[in-house]
């Protein structure tokens, strides 16, 4: 997938302008690229669209202008997108209680390791992962994940992880939104 460019991004008061149309848009696209696993795990499917909208974002927050300062947030958001063949995704562990969210934050540590895409011939593809979203003791409650799909639109996304285990089918408007992600006219 091609990353966002610096071309891409307007400064955050012209972006305030257009920013009502740009946000339902970018709400309707995530609509169909969020895909809940189980009663915890939402992941959601990115693409140039939605890391162009997040950088609008932070530089509208921050009041981001200086040149290096977006940057620096466009190679952080871009992270977010696969490369060739690859679906990136941002994965949410969504538990309200903060003490039972810390607990299994904890117990389910190799959780990453049990994620995967089900591709058509039924291979599981495991992600590739982001180590920053872990410490030596916890996971993280968001996950920044890169699945090689090899081109491929997967039929499903699961967790096997013992404690955790589900799987999600993906209906006909997801998967065609992940292969309009996979090709060369993603989203913008």
């Amino acid at each position: 997938m091609r990353p966002v460019e610096r071309r891409e991004i307007v400064d955050f008061a012209t972006y305030e302008d257009g920013r009502e149309a740009l946000r339902a848009r970018v709400l309707d696209v995530k609509r169909v690229r969020r895909v809940h696993v189980g009663e915890v795990l939402t992941f959601l499917f990115e693409n140039p669209l939605t890391v162009r909208y997040q950088v609008q974002e932070m530089m509208r927050v921050e009041r981001i202008v200086r040149e290096a300062d977006i940057q620096h947030e466009l190679d952080t958001y871009n992270e977010l997108l696969g490369g060739d063949g690859e679906l990136g995704c941002t994965l949410l562990i969504e538990i309200d209680d903060a003490a039972e969210r810390a607990a299994k934050l904890r117990a389910w540590y190799g959780l990453p390791e049990h994620l995967y895409a089900l591709l058509p011939d039924g291979t599981r593809v495991r992600p590739a992962i982001d180590e920053r979203q872990r410490d030596d003791e916890r996971l993280s409650s968001v996950h920044y994940l890169r699945f090689d799909v090899r081109g491929q639109v997967p039929v499903a996304i699961g967790c096997d992880l013992p404690a955790l285990t589900a799987e999600t089918r993906l209906g006909d408007e997801q998967r065609a939104a992940l292969a309009a992600d996979l090709g060369p006219d993603a989203p913008r």
